[in-house]
């Protein structure tokens, strides 16, 4: 898609990452991994530690952790029109057609042959990669560094929980704070939009934060005054949205509890969403579209799968809009930029951890697979070929070879 407005404009925003929303395979660190290839060594919006800040931030926040980088990004780059503007384009091609699987629409265990999903996921594993590598030549330029990379790789897959992940990072602020005070890292080039700035900005950002608590604590106090069956909906997943650490995955046990429980959405028809949602690009949490489509009663199809799927992102915003101009503010310090240089090594290693478990175990499985991921990584590193281009090959070569080889 070319851009026929200003790069800050919110529209040319939105098509920058509805090309992604409809590219990005392979689940939330894939995600990071695509969001880096685009916005530092493509575009340049941000540099290398600019964006490593970013995720950092978004690592520490309840919520989609890719979704709410997107967001970011549109907040910097555009004001509140761009962080939406990224969301929508990021989030809309996959909620659209979980909610068209929902109704019956298609099929997609029958419309996509399994060999081109496994190719999509080996692609995946090649924009990780690059992404690992990368970011490890920017952020780890030493023995200090590279040492905080690979313990903190060793500790995530030692202790695959959410938890191991902030707590890696919070050893990396501290080492690096501890460690580093006495090296200069620069601080970052990036702008903060408009909203940001002064006095204003300041109170505005508290405003999202207040109105993320006050939603949190007063839906399930509204929802039990005044009983409806929409307002019921949004109250439990805006708290999924809202009390989740670890992303996609870990989000799907809690919505779990909250559909089936209740009796809105059956456990097989929660399984075959689930299993639609592995075949969509975009972030997981869209996940929650399927199930509002699928409920049972008046609050079903569009309308449902659009209330829930609101209700799950609006805590990400109210988050990211709040907390990131009193980042952009601390980071500038002296202290925070050597706990970030501990931080941002952290962040590598999670990336380094997730590499393997679970891009590569869920993609590479046969001396094949293996293969097409090495040309895979080869197109991006070496051809300069775009990173949808190396999606699209590696699951049409996927395909094919399978019907070769039968």
């Amino acid at each position: 898609m070319s851009e026929a407005v200003s790069p800050r404009d919110p529209w040319s925003v939105f098509l920058i990452f509805l090309r992604l929303g409809l590219t990005s395979f392979g689940g939330p660190v894939a995600h990071l991994a695509y969001f880096r290839t685009e916005f530092v060594a493509q575009r340049r919006w941000l540099s290398e530690r600019d964006y490593a800040d970013l995720v950092a931030l978004c690592q520490f926040l309840p919520g989609p952790a890719s979704s709410q980088v997107g967001m970011a990004i549109g907040l910097q780059r555009s004001g509140y029109a761009g962080a939406l503007a990224a969301w929508a384009g990021f989030t809309l091609p996959s909620a659209a057609a979980l909610i068209l699987f929902a109704a019956g629409v298609t099929q997609f265990g029958d419309a996509i042959p399994s060999a081109m999903l496994d190719g999509l996921k080996i692609a995946a594993v090649a924009v990780v990669a690059q992404a690992v590598w990368g970011m490890a030549r920017q952020l780890c330029p030493d023995v200090a560094r590279l040492s905080i990379m690979t313990v903190v790789a060793c500790f995530i897959l030692l202790a695959p929980h959410s938890w191991a992940q902030i707590t890696a990072i919070v050893i990396g602020a501290l080492i690096g704070l501890i460690g580093f005070r006495g090296l200069d890292q620069p601080h970052g080039d990036t702008v903060p939009a408009p909203q940001h700035q002064g006095r204003a900005g300041f109170w505005l950002a508290l405003f999202w934060l207040a109105l993320f608590l006050v939603l949190l604590i007063g839906l399930p106090l509204l929802a039990a005054a005044a009983p409806s069956e929409s307002l019921a909906v949004f109250d439990a997943f805006y708290r999924a949205g809202s009390l989740v650490f670890g992303g996609g995955h870990v989000v799907l046990p809690l919505l779990q509890a909250e559909v089936v429980e209740p009796g809105w959405v059956s456990s097989e028809t929660l399984m075959a969403g689930y299993g639609a949602v592995q075949a969509v690009p975009g972030p997981l949490f869209t996940f929650a579209a399927f199930l509002g489509a699928s409920m049972d009663g008046p609050l079903s199809g569009w309308y449902g799968g659009i209330i829930a799927l609101f209700a799950i992102f609006i805590p990400s915003f109210l988050l990211v809009a709040g907390t990131l101009p009193f980042w952009e503010r601390l980071r500038g310090s002296r202290r925070t930029r050597a706990a970030l240089m501990g931080i941002n090594a952290a962040v590598v290693g999670l990336l380094l951890a997730a590499l393997y478990d679970p891009v590569w175990t869920t993609a590479i499985h046969t001396p094949r697979d293996f293969a097409l991921a090495l040309l895979a990584l080869a197109a991006l590193m070496f051809w300069k070929l775009p990173p949808w281009a190396v999606v699209v090959g590696a699951s049409v070569a996927a395909w094919l070879l399978a019907s070769l080889g039968g």
